[in-house]
C-alpha cells in the first residue's frame, strides 16, 4: 500500500466521519451528535466482529480444508500457503462459494481472522498463475486491513442514512435553543446531501482499496502478468455470468458484480478493470 493511498483513505475516511457528526448536529442539534456517535460506536462493533460471518454465510459459502472439499483444496491451499510464508501472515480460511459466475473476496477483521472466499466459477476458469494472482489480490486485501477499512467506511455511511431517517420521524431541527441544529433548511440539505456524499466517499475508498491490493498481488507472486489475465477473463465472463450479489457486498469481490458508465462510476465500488490492467502493465 503505497503512501499516497494510505493518505487518500485516511482523508476519506475523515470525510465520512466530519459528514456523520455535522450531518447529526445541524438534524438534531447536541441531542442528534450523541446519536450519530452513538449509531457509529454500535454498528463498527457489530461490523467489526460479525461482518465475515454475515457475508460467508449470505453466499452460502462452504469450508474448504483437507477434510472439508478436499478436491478444492488442492487446487487452492498449497498455493494460498505458499503465498502467505511468503507474506508472512498466518494461513486464512479457505471457502467455496456454489455460483458459477467467477469471483472472489477475502473478509475478517485481521489476518488471523481472515477468511478468503472463491467461487466454483473462479475455479474453473483460471489456470494456475491466474488463481495465484487472484488468491494473491485477496490476501493483499488481508495484509493491508482493507476489510477493517471497508467495514469501517460501511457502516459509517449506513449511520449517516440511518441518522437522517431517525431525525426526520423524531422531528429533528425543530428547536430554537443553542443546542439545536442548522435550522429546517440544515436539516432538509443533510437528509438530501448526506447518504449521497458517504455513498461517493465509500465507493472512493473502495476504488483505492483495489488498486493498492492489484499492486501488492504482483509484488508477492513477483509478476503482474497471472492477474493480468485474471482480470482480462474476470471482466468478460462475470458479464456472461452475472452474479446474484448483494450491493451491500459489492465492494468485497474482486471485480464489480454490477456495472454502469458515465456518472455511475462516481458509484461503483471499483475502478475500470482497463485502469486496473493498464496499472498492473507498468508496473513490468
Amino acid at each position: 500500500m503505497t503512501t499516497k493511498n494510505a493518505l487518500k483513505t485516511v482523508f476519506l475516511l475523515g470525510l465520512l466521519s466530519a459528514i456523520l457528526l455535522v450531518g447529526g448536529q445541524a438534524l438534531g442539534g447536541r441531542q442528534g451528535l450523541y446519536i450519530a456517535l452513538f449509531l457509529a460506536v454500535i454498528m463498527n462493533f457489530a461490523s467489526y466482529f460479525y461482518s465475515d460471518k454475515i457475508a460467508l454465510s449470505m453466499y452460502h459459502a462452504q469450508p474448504v480444508s483437507e477434510t472439508e472439499n478436499p478436491q478444492v483444496y488442492r487446487i487452492i491451499g498449497p498455493m494460498t500457503q505458499r503465498l502467505c510464508q511468503r507474506i508472512g501472515i498466518p494461513m486464512p480460511k479457505l471457502w467455496v462459494i456454489p455460483d458459477d459466475s467467477p469471483n472472489a473476496f477475502a473478509t475478517g477483521r485481521n489476518p488471523k481472522h481472515a477468511s478468503v472466499a472463491v467461487t466454483a466459477g473462479l475455479l474453473q476458469l483460471m489456470n494456475e498463475s491466474e488463481l495465484e494472482g487472484v488468491i494473491a489480490h485477496e490476501l493483499a486485501h488481508v495484509t493491508n486491513r482493507d476489510i477493517l477499512t471497508q467495514s469501517i467506511a460501511a457502516t459509517m455511511g449506513s449511520a449517516i442514512t440511518s441518522l437522517t431517517y431517525m431525525m426526520y420521524f423524531m422531528g429533528g431541527a425543530r428547536g430554537d435553543d443553542e443546542d439545536s441544529g442548522g435550522g429546517i433548511l440544515g436539516a432538509m440539505m443533510m437528509m438530501i446531501l448526506g447518504p449521497l456524499a458517504a455513498t461517493m466517499i465509500q465507493m472512493a475508498i473502495s476504488r483505492t482499496r483495489e488498486y493498492a491490493a492489484d499492486a501488492s498481488a504482483a509484488k508477492y507472486t513477483g509478476t503482474p502478468y497471472g492477474l493480468m489475465n485474471a482480470l482480462q477473463k474476470l471482466e468478460s465472463y462475470s458479464k456472461r455470468i452475472p452474479m446474484n450479489a448483494n450491493p451491500a457486498t459489492a465492494h468485497m469481490f474482486i471485480i464489480k458484480p454490477f456495472g454502469g458508465g458515465g456518472m455511475m462510476k462516481l458509484f461503483s465500488t471499483h475502478p475500470s478493470t482497463e485502469e486496473r490492467i493498464a496499472r498492473l502493465a507498468a508496473m513490468r
